[in-house]
């Protein structure tokens, strides 16, 4: 792997450390787009929300119980948790 420079080195830094704020926020955008999703598109949704779940280190229990719900305000119940602790 090529060697980064000190501002590469700075960006990846503030990126790591601000990737929490941007699951958040992608997550409160996603929650918009899954009212609105149907068939297909929908359960590719449910995977990336998964992914962004499992980064924000919710337990898979959780992640697993809201999915399998299918309902957008379970997940934007859980959103609203997640901003509370942020």
């Amino acid at each position: 792997m090529a060697q980064l420079t000190k501002y590469q080195q700075s960006i990846v830094k503030r990126y790591y450390d601000n990737l929490d704020t941007v699951l958040l926020q992608r997550l409160g955008e996603q929650v918009t787009d899954l009212y609105l999703a149907e068939g297909k598109k929908r359960a590719k949704l449910w995977d990336s929300i998964e992914t962004s779940l499992t980064k924000l280190e919710v337990p898979k229990t959780r992640i697993d119980h809201v999915r399998k719900s299918d309902d957008a305000r379970q997940l934007a119940t859980l959103l609203q948790e997640l901003l509370a602790k942020d």
